[in-house]
């Protein structure tokens, strides 16, 4: 976006798709249009799909190989789920919607409007970075330097890495949304508003690491946000991997060498001792809550309290 034409358009999330157990995704959204596209496979090390049995969710998740399962009581959902599936019995689409039982709840929980000051960032380029023919198939060597620069998703495709369940129950909620292109064209659109919420945003600009790492009051509610640097061509609509990940060299982890990076914590995904943090410039989640917003009031009630 321009400078003059900043604006904060609502994200309106429509489904999720589940690949089997290789993928799982909320249903395609356009920047501030509907609309419905084709999910690429997420082929890193983060995997997310649901399975139902009775009445209880596992949600579960494929990290560095290992298997791991959040399980929940079908009562304790805060929204009504609806798994539809294909021919082969596998799960393709969740639907998530509000259950009119629960406005008191969401009234607690969320805002009667779209919110002026608080907003979160979509991580485009994070979402961009886990797609087919991206930058894990570079780091897993099924291709070359030619992976590590990749199109600008024009469509929100949100995924298990890219924050799938926070961002669709934020936007249901009435958060505001900016992306890592607004910021990277416009840092100081975060200006405007008093608490920013960082999800997985794993890979930004340096253009927007300063300016969320010099906001006096940012939630991060992901571990490993924040971790590698990408660089903008927007003349061509594509970013590049510049620094970070084991890239150029094995050694370089965090591309910004950030001090307060907490990417040691993305693996733990019960959330049982779950607190926040505080930093000179907000507070950090200490678990990856990738599934949380789903079932847990008290943390969407201590999102919007923080």
């Amino acid at each position: 976006m321009t400078r003059k034409k900043d604006k904060v358009i609502p994200l309106i999330n429509r489904k999720i798709l589940v690949g089997g157990l290789i993928v799982i995704a909320i249903g395609v959204v356009l920047i501030g249009i509907s609309s419905h596209s084709k999910v690429s496979p997420l082929i890193d090390k983060n995997i997310g799909n649901i399975q139902s049995i009775g009445s209880k969710i596992d949600f579960i998740t494929i990290i560095e190989g290992k298997q791991e399962s959040v399980s929940v009581l079908e009562k304790d959902l805060l929204f009504n789920i609806t798994i539809t599936y294909d021919k082969n019995n596998n799960p393709k689409y969740v639907n998530v919607e509000k259950i009119p039982e629960l406005s008191n709840h969401y009234k607690q929980i969320g805002f009667p409007n779209t919110s002026e000051d608080v907003v979160f960032v979509y991580p485009i380029f994070t979402q961009g970075a886990y797609s087919d023919h991206g930058f894990y198939d570079y780091y897993n060597k099924k291709c070359g330097p030619e992976c590590l620069t990749l199109p600008i998703p024009s469509k929100f495709v949100p995924t298990y890495a890219s924050s799938m369940t926070a961002s669709l129950v934020l936007s249901i909620l009435n958060y505001s949304h900016i992306t890592d292109v607004q910021v990277d064209k416009n840092p100081d659109i975060l200006k405007k508003f008093h608490k920013v919420i960082i999800l997985h945003n794993e890979y930004v600009t340096k253009r927007e690491y300063d300016a969320i790492t010099s906001h006096p009051n940012v939630i991060y509610l992901f571990p490993n946000a924040l971790y590698a640097e990408v660089r903008t061509d927007y003349t061509n609509n594509t970013f590049t991997l510049i620094k970070g990940h084991g890239y150029p060299i094995p050694s370089i982890a965090n591309g910004f060498d950030w001090k307060f990076d907490n990417s040691n914590l993305e693996y733990n995904i019960q959330c049982e001792n779950m607190t926040f943090s505080i930093i000179p410039s907000g507070k950090m989640l200490n678990c990856y809550p990738a599934y949380r917003s789903l079932f847990d009031k008290s943390f969407l009630e201590a999102v919007k309290e923080s």
